[in-house]
């Protein structure tokens, strides 16, 4: 994945160029063996980042085992929520598993910070995230993307309207709305710098500004050929 801006936190998916209409109605009832995973992983992904504090906190060092395993977790929620019931741009159903999967239309990765700030492991999650907060709650409502004190995605926010609005032009048009899906993805980026930012994986304070679009090129799979033609 190519960084947006030098930001270590990086969230990309690619609109699938032939949405069903109607599938988006059923996704989130496919979903649910994933929730029941998700439901754990986030558990543990608590007790993870309550250990990995304090390990900053006198090393300076977030574990590598364990920062992959918090990555993987964020990166699974990606995957579930593009497809079930945020952005909704994908009829791929998402594998079980943390590790990265080229061909699937969504990904999501974080940087391994070699050192972290033993002092702002202390107020960065909570004093300093406190703008961030606002503003998420607002695209998300519920202040969560699966983490903090969410331990899911909660429904309410900008990011779930706009949603329903793509998938309601889907269903009369059979086009999504490709603007709406390069805003939408400037949401979620926000959100998930301040979700990386505030689970203790980077010291790099999230900025102010939506990165709209694709911003590299689709897995092979899914890519469409150059000239626009279809198979």
């Amino acid at each position: 994945m190519i960084p947006v801006a030098g930001s270590p936190v990086r969230v990309e998916a690619f609109l699938d160029p032939r949405l069903s209409r109607w599938m988006w109605l059923v996704k989130w009832f496919l979903a649910i063996p994933h929730y029941i995973v998700l439901f754990f992983l986030w558990i543990a992904f608590f007790f993870v980042t309550v250990f990995a504090f304090f390990a900053i906190l006198f090393t300076g060092r977030y574990p590598r085992a364990l920062f992959e395993f918090s990555v993987g977790v964020m990166r699974w929620n990606w995957r579930v929520a593009y497809y079930a019931h945020a952005v909704l741009g994908t009829d791929r159903y998402p594998p079980f598993t943390l590790a990265e999967v080229a061909d699937y239309p969504a990904h999501f990765d974080v940087d391994y910070p070699e050192r972290l700030s033993r002092g702002l492991v202390l107020v960065k999650w909570w004093l300093l995230a406190i703008p961030q907060y606002i503003v998420v709650g607002m695209f998300v409502g519920d202040w969560g993307w699966g983490w903090g004190g969410a331990d899911r995605w909660h429904g309410g926010g900008l990011v779930y309207f706009l949603s329903f609005v793509a998938v309601i032009i889907l269903t009369f048009t059979g086009r999504y709305p490709v603007h709406l899906f390069d805003f939408l993805l400037g949401l979620v980026r926000w959100v998930a710098r301040v979700a990386a930012y505030a689970a203790l994986l980077t010291d790099v304070y999230p900025p102010f500004r939506l990165d709209m679009g694709a911003q590299a090129a689709p897995p092979a799979k899914t890519r469409a050929p150059a000239d626009g033609s279809g198979p």
